[in-house]
This record gives structure tokens, sequence and C-alpha cells, in this order.
């Protein structure tokens, strides 16, 4: 049903371009040649499209593909692979003039993370607050997809990987992205620390220190 039809995105170049391409792939398709990718825009607007018959289908992610689901639409495809849709970011300089709050930052993150791995109800709340949802079933469907080891890890280290996936398209046309490699954009070494001094362990153990 898909094929000759088309896919809305936000924008192209962006993230849910590269995945529904990959998206599109697994389903044995062809992008450009069986399937057209629209840039649509917005959530709201991806949803109005995909509801007017304009598209056939759009990429989304949790909460909002749980709210298509129970109004009536189908997943077609999950796609779970290493990427580093998010990360904390700084310039070198200050991490060079400030090693002691990067460090307590990276300890504050991977604290933050464990509560909300280990506490569903607070969890959830959190999700309610800041998504502005009060649908219970999606709530919980949407902490349940994004507290999972591969979106939430226990250690937050970068996913090279995941930069990898990020720099392969755009070096395509992107002469600096093609010169550049994973290590370029992420520093280990204070989320390394912490981990080697078993600090991470012993939290998700229960242990105080």
């Amino acid at each position: 049903q898909l094929k000759g039809g088309s896919v809305a995105i936000a924008t192209f170049g962006g993230q849910a371009d590269f995945i529904s391409r990959i998206a599109l792939q697994r389903l044995g398709l062809t992008p450009g040649k069986d399937v057209t990718i629209v840039q649509i825009g917005t959530i709201p607007e991806r949803l109005s499209a995909l509801a007017t018959g304009k598209v056939q289908a759009a990429m989304l992610n949790s909460p909002d593909n749980f709210r298509a689901e129970k109004g009536g639409y189908h997943n077609l495809v999950s796609v779970r692979l290493p990427y580093q849709g998010v990360g904390v970011a700084t310039t070198r300089t200050f991490i060079r003039e400030n090693p002691d709050i990067v460090r307590r930052y990276v300890r504050s993150q991977v604290e933050a993370v464990h509560r909300i791995k280990t506490d569903r109800e607070m969890g959830i709340r959190v999700l309610a607050k800041y998504l502005s949802l009060q649908d219970k079933e999606i709530l919980e469907r949407s902490y349940d997809d994004a507290s999972t080891d591969d979106k939430l890890p226990q250690k937050q280290y970068p996913s090279l990987e995941g930069i990898k996936k990020i720099l392969e398209p755009l070096a395509e046309t992107d002469s600096k992205a093609k010169a550049s490699k994973p290590e370029d954009f992420a520093d280990m070494r204070f989320i390394k620390e912490l981990d080697e001094s078993g600090f991470i362990d012993d939290l998700y153990k229960g242990r105080k220190r």
C-alpha cells in the first residue's frame, strides 16, 4: 500500500529524513523511487497530512506514534539503531578551564537517569508535565519506550556508532563531515572516570557513597 505513495518527515537532512530512508529499506522499498519523501514540518502538520491523505505514512516518535495508533493508524516498522539523537555539548575551552563543573554535571546526569529508570511513577509524572499529556496509556507506553537500556543506558557514554550514523549522510555533500571521525565530537573521559570508580554500578545496586 505504501509503494507509489509518500512519507512525511520534518525537514530534509534531519533525523526523521535519515531514519525514514532506513525504515523504507527495511520494508523492501527504495526511497525516492518506490516512495516519495515529503518535507512537511511539525508533528501536527505531519498528522494532518496523514489524516487528509496528502501522505500515506509519517515518521513519528513517542508519544506521537502512540497517539496515532490510538487514532486508528498502524505502525509499519520500528527503527532501532545506534543514533546520537540527544546529547549535551560544550566547548573544549570550557572543559579545559572547568573540569570539576563538567565532572559534577556528568555525575548529576547519571543520577537523574537512575532516578528516571528506577522510579516509574515519577518518570511518568515528568513526562506528563513536559509533554503536556494526560492520557495515562500513552504516558505509560512513552515511559516504557523511552526508558529502555538501548535508548536510556545506565552508563551515559556518547554513542560513537550513533555519531557515525549522523556523519554518514552529511559526508555525501559536506567535505568536513567526510573528513571527521566520531571521536572528534565526543569526550569520554568524565563518564569513563565515573564508571571506572564503580559509582554507577553501586548506584544501581543501591549502595550509598
